[in-house]
């Protein structure tokens, strides 16, 4: 029961985007264009498209993936299996939130895995994305690249048990792809996931 109460805090309701709006018609193409086979393609801003509103609806998209995802495995992710947000022995996360904590800490995983809402979407179709878009979407997808690191180094067994990898290696393809288009994530902190990233593009070239 405890571990129920306790999957159920860290697992987060799934975004939505409205359906009829411009957002929703972007993710009723990126899921058209994932369906090719295609990813390197299928990440390419579309013709004609705000690149803002590319990365909102893309980095919701991978939100609701990683939770899903991280949802299946939080019963083995706890704060007694892991202490410290890691990715393998050399890689520790800290986390900091800007406000309220601004110098990073130490964080068990179940509690830095657990993300805060950010306002990604202006509320109201034509307003402006805020000026601080990108540099926020940056963080929000730093985070997620955080939650496939720790998956992969600490859980990948639990994953594999789960007859999951499939999903979880696509998934995570996808998302490698999209931030090597937009160059989202600083290739230093891609360090802890490098040969796999190296082993999944090579596939594609």
């Amino acid at each position: 029961l405890v571990s129920g109460s306790r999957s159920s805090k860290t697992f987060k309701p799934k975004k939505n985007i409205p359906e009829g709006s411009h957002q929703y018609e972007l993710l009723k193409h990126a899921e058209a264009t994932l369906g090719s086979g295609n990813l390197r393609q299928a990440v390419m801003l579309p013709e004609g498209e705000d690149l803002n509103e590319w990365i909102a609806v893309n980095t919701v998209d991978f939100f609701n993936q990683i939770n899903m995802l991280y949802g299946t495995i939080t019963e083995f992710c706890t704060e007694a299996s892991c202490p410290v947000m890691s990715a393998g022995p050399r890689y520790e996360y800290h986390w900091a939130d800007g406000t309220n904590i601004k110098k990073p800490i130490k964080c068990s995983a179940p509690k830095e895995d657990h993300l805060e809402d950010e306002a990604l979407f202006p509320p109201k179709i034509g307003v402006p994305f805020p000026k601080n878009f990108m540099s926020v979407a940056k963080t929000i997808l730093k985070r997620l690249f955080r939650v496939y690191a720790h998956i992969y180094h600490q859980h990948f067994d639990s994953v594999m048990r789960l007859q999951e990898e499939a999903h979880l290696n696509t998934s995570f393809k996808h998302f490698i792809f999209f931030v090597q288009e937009f160059n989202l994530i600083d290739r230093r902190e891609l360090a802890p996931l490098q040969e796999l990233i190296e082993k999944l593009g090579s596939k594609d070239r």
